[in-house]
């Protein structure tokens, strides 16, 4: 049984989905039918003539790579008529070109054949004269096939009938969607029609390439290609009137010859007669004139029509020129109504500014006469196409009004349509205004830089009017990334490699004498010449915010004031920062993270260079709020879920949150649900009392140090607008902190945005972090920052960073009984991680008779010594402090760096009396913890926190006793480490958070 052409075309459509884009949709929908399938029907003797003319399948495949087309078709060949049609029972095809000489049946007939079975298979006759080429039957119509040609030793001709055959079944959905232009071919020779073909097709690819704008990446520019304008063909008068009238509003313009069929007769000025319908029907549409006698000039001017003879050498050259000067490509040239130049545009940008200082008389002229339309088509832009369209010029309105509203159309649309988009950057094109997101080089984006691309484009699509982030601005700053090809070719011209022990100071100094490519030079050189203001400087390894290795914070970031008067020194600087953020990549913090996860192979490292977020405020730059937000909280309290959230918030840059030091912590869900803020007590111990900022006031300076950054207490800050909006006053006399901007000590309670919701931070961040969630298919941590202005319509969210984070609850039972908690030594109910450890037989602790806080960087430093042993050695061990660790501030905890603790198998936190310090889940040492699956435990000394009676069923603790009472292997200044000679066995339960830390033997 015959399959049907359905089905054949179920089993041969293997196309996959089109990629996802928020501004491309429209020319995703464009070109839906494409040839992939070819049937090439001919005798041997004619495939072989075509094979020696000159390879046809490869030529045509390298036309299509050439011309940056899709996926070139596939061409399976036939012999005999017989053969074909076997083939066609047993396969879809999507066109059918045949030779007229098969043997006992010639191409006419089988082509009559195939129409009959399949009616709507394209069939194309391609012979090698013209004789061969003229089909039997009246006027040259004929059905058996859709068009006749003649092979003229060249494979442009099947690439033209390919392209022409898909315009032909996509024109009518086409010019629907997205106004896509026709240009419409009269021609009833085969040979003209052949030479012609090609030709024409040449120059729309080529033209509409060249002008496709230089500010989109590669992936769009083949995208736009689609939109390119359509070819159709007509063989008789009759044929062209039905195209002209069916797609009148989208014709391009006309290309006819003079003599062809009309009325059923070969009529001499058919062409003439032609184009003078048009002409009256259009009186501004392009029309050109071919003809093989010079005589026909004449005529041709009487129509203000273009001229080309047929037989000139020149005619490819002739036909370029028609192009340029009638269909938008090439430069617009802005004229009076009598011809007089006034202004001419290469790209969108000379357009916009051009519409500031012609003349009114010009923008009229061009805007009635469909100029402006057609040029904007020809580079494919339908959206701004479409709003400049002749019809809006013809209403009456004050003329400076119509110039505002037409350079508003161009600005609004050159933005909008870069949202969302990773353009490559062009040292000439390069406009910061409009182009919010761009890339030197070629090479990896690295892992920050792609989640940021992603969301980019994905907030794009998922945001609306009705949501919260709809309704303000929420925006990602303006961002360049270096590709790691950069910091490849840095690494090759500098012959640079990797040393053994060297430290990460003198490796720093290694990397800031070196030079930077020549080309990476110049095209910073370009990007920094037309950026102005702050500018962070931050790492995007290939490696970097994986779901299971984030390498957060292990890598260097600076802060660039860039206001120095001279160029050389902002151009010095942030040459410095690049450097220096390369050579990060071979620091010892990354590296013990590499060993950590088994990660054998060398990291290369892309540059992010952002906008910073924020204001001046009398001479430093700093942000109101800046914060880390994760859909999953690893410690909630009730009323709270872990599928809550929750939120690490702090004034000035976001280094205070994720160094871990003070910061208010919030579950966005229960914004005034804060636990560390019950009392007035409460308040004044945890509040926050410094920020970190950009100092401006001496632009020439650049600190390795800090990010660059400076530490400033709040109370110095205490009449800046930030500080004022977010802080509540402390009345000593009453003991009591009122939510109000008051004469008094200040304290930074958050209140008016957590309370009251002068601006809607906390639905912000449900609706972002959901927004996250479904854009990356998992749980999320987002790094962001407000710029707050006393018009809460004017502050602006910006979007700094997205990764996946780790929850932790993998599906293996564990089940903590009672005689497993008797015999514990350690206990927790607030523990993450889940699983059973048994290849733990090291406690490092710090001795609470010894803790100072006034010492933890020694402490610090102890351990590290420690680690690097048992690292080594291949021993993972116990790690027991109090406060937090990780944190950069060292009076809330012990400071380690991710290098001083990389052998670690377990942590505890313990939180007794000596800090009281509130957990930091928004940190990068804790994202780093979690991504690896270190347990983590959080345990409260009982002497500070629990009461006398209190059951041991619940309670937290550490048998201090036993520890202490182990075999002691170093005991230092701070810091001892005990050991048993075989492991313990550690329990985590993270469907309830609890934890017991036991030995296997009695000892």
């Amino acid at each position: 049984m015959m399959k049907s052409r359905e089905e054949k075309k179920q089993g041969a459509d293997l196309s996959m989905g089109e990629p996802f884009d928020p501004h491309f949709t429209v020319f995703h929908e464009l070109m839906a039918f494409k040839v992939q399938e070819i049937l090439l029907v001919s005798s041997p003797y004619d495939a072989y003539i075509m094979e020696e003319d000159n390879s046809m399948t490869s030529r045509i495949i390298n036309e299509y790579h050439g011309l940056n087309l899709s996926r070139p078709p596939r061409i399976t060949r036939a012999t005999t008529a017989e053969q074909a049609l076997k083939i066609l029972d047993d396969r879809y095809f999507d066109l059918v070109i045949t030779m007229p000489h098969l043997g006992e049946m010639d191409g006419y007939c089988f082509g009559r054949e195939v129409k009959k079975r399949y009616p709507d298979l394209p069939v194309i006759l391609l012979a090698h004269s013209v004789r061969d080429a003229v089909v039997p039957g009246q006027n040259n119509s004929c059905t058996c096939v859709d068009n006749a040609y003649v092979w003229c030793c060249d494979s442009d001709i099947l690439l033209a009938i390919v392209k022409n055959v898909e315009d032909s079944l996509n024109v009518e959905t086409d010019t629907g969607k997205a106004m896509v232009r026709v240009i419409l071919l009269v021609e009833d020779s085969p040979l003209y029609r052949s030479q012609l073909l090609p030709m024409l097709y040449a120059e729309v690819v080529r033209q509409t390439q060249s002008v496709l704008d230089e500010g989109l990446n590669e992936k769009h520019r083949l995208l736009k290609m689609r939109a390119r304008p359509k070819i159709l063909t007509a063989s008789s008068y009759e044929q062209a009137i039905t195209v002209f009238q069916k797609y009148r509003q989208y014709i391009f313009c006309v290309l006819s010859d003079v003599r062809f069929p009309k009325n059923g007769v070969l009529d001499e000025k058919a062409g003439i007669d032609l184009l003078s319908e048009f002409r009256y029907e259009q009186p501004d549409l392009p029309l050109l004139l071919l003809s093989t006698e010079a005589a026909n000039r004449q005529s041709a001017e009487f129509l203000s029509a273009a001229f080309v003879e047929k037989n000139t050498k020149k005619i490819g050259s002739q036909i370029h020129n028609f192009f340029l000067r009638y269909l938008g490509f090439g430069d617009f040239i802005f004229c009076l109504p009598d011809g007089t130049e006034v202004g001419r545009a290469k790209n969108l940008h000379d357009f916009e500014s051009q519409l500031k200082t012609v003349p009114l008389e010009s923008i009229l002229y061009h805007g009635r006469n469909n100029h402006f339309c057609n040029w904007a088509m020809a580079r494919a832009e339908i959206a701004l196409a479409i709003r400049l369209h002749k019809r809006f010029f013809h209403h009456e309105v004050n003329g400076e009004i119509l110039r505002e509203e037409l350079i508003r159309k161009v600005h609004a649309l050159r933005k909008i349509r870069q949202q969302g988009v990773v353009a490559q950057f062009d040292r000439q094109s390069f406009d910061p205004e409009i182009m919010d997101f761009v890339k030197i080089g070629k090479g990896s984006m690295g892992g920050k830089a792609r989640g940021l691309a992603f969301i980019s484009s994905w907030l794009y699509r998922s945001m609306n009017r009705s949501s919260e982030s709809g309704r303000k601005s929420v925006t990602i700053p303006r961002t360049c990334i270096i590709t790691a090809d950069g910091f490849n070719d840095f690494i090759a011209k500098n012959n640079l490699s990797y040393r053994e022990g060297e430290s990460d100071d003198d490796i720093g100094a290694r990397f800031v004498q070196a030079s930077l490519p020549e080309w990476l030079g110049r095209d910073l050189q370009a990007f920094l010449g037309k950026i102005h203001g702050p500018i962070s400087v931050r790492s995007s390894s290939l490696l970097e915010d994986a779901q299971s290795r984030p390498y957060a914070g292990l890598y260097n970031t600076f802060m660039l004031v860039n206001g120095a008067d001279s160029f050389e020194t902002r151009y010095r600087q942030l040459q410095q920062a690049v450097k220096l953020v390369y050579a990060s990549t071979w620091y010892a913090g990354p590296r013990a993270f590499s060993r950590s996860i088994g990660q054998t192979l060398d990291d290369s490292m892309a540059v992010i260079i952002q906008q910073l977020a924020g204001s001046r405020y009398n001479g430093y730059f700093y942000p109101a709020i800046s914060g880390v937000v994760q859909s999953y909280n690893y410690y909630p309290v009730s009323p709270m879920t872990s599928r809550d959230g929750i939120a690490h918030i702090a004034v000035g840059f976001g280094k205070t949150v994720v160094e871990g030091e003070q910061s208010l912590r919030f579950s966005p869900a229960y914004p005034g649900h804060l636990p560390q803020f019950s009392t007035v007590d409460d308040i004044l111990a945890n509040a926050q009392r410094w920020m970190y900022c950009l100092d401006c006031t001496h632009p020439e300076k650049f600190s390795h140090k800090e990010a660059n950054l400076v530490r400033r207490p709040i109370d110095e800050a205490a009449e800046e607008l930030p500080i004022r909006m977010l802080s509540s006053t402390f009345f000593p006399e009453e003991y009591r902190i009122r939510d109000a901007d008051l004469p008094g000590s200040k304290v930074l309670t958050f209140a008016s945005i957590l309370k009251y919701s002068s601006y809607p931070l906390p639905d912000l961040l449900k609706e972002l972090l959901e927004t996250g969630k479904r854009g990356m298919g998992c749980e999320v941590e987002i790094e962001f920052a407000v710029d707050l202005h006393k018009d809460p319509a004017q502050s602006v969210f910006y979007f700094l960073q997205i990764r996946p984070i780790v929850t932790g609850n993998e599906n293996m039972q564990i089940k903590i009984g009672k005689q497993e908690r008797e015999r514990s030594i350690l206990r927790s109910r607030r523990a993450l991680g889940h699983g059973r450890y048994e290849t733990i037989r090291d406690i490092v602790f710090v001795r609470r008779e010894s803790f100072d806080v006034a010492l933890t960087k020694s402490m610090a430093a102890e351990i590290s010594r420690i680690n690097n042993r048992l690292h080594k050695a291949g021993r993972p061990y116990l790690l027991i402090g109090p406060g937090r660790w990780g944190t950069a501030d060292p009076w809330l905890g012990i400071p380690v760096r991710w290098d001083d603790i990389s052998g670690v198998g377990a942590i505890v936190e313990l939180q007794d009396c000596s800090i009281r310090a509130e957990p930091s889940q928004g940190s990068h040492f804790f994202q780093n913890i979690t991504s690896l699956g270190i347990p983590y435990l959080m345990v409260r000394d009982a002497r500070c926190t629990q009461g006398a009676g209190e059951e041991k069923e619940v309670k937290e603790f550490v048998d201090w006793e036993f520890v202490e009472g182990l075999d002691t292997i170093v005991k230092g200044d701070f810091v001892t480490h005990v050991s048993l000679p075989d492991p313990f066995v550690l329990k985590v339960d993270g469907h309830t958070s609890e934890a017991v830390f036991y030995t296997i033997k009695g000892y």
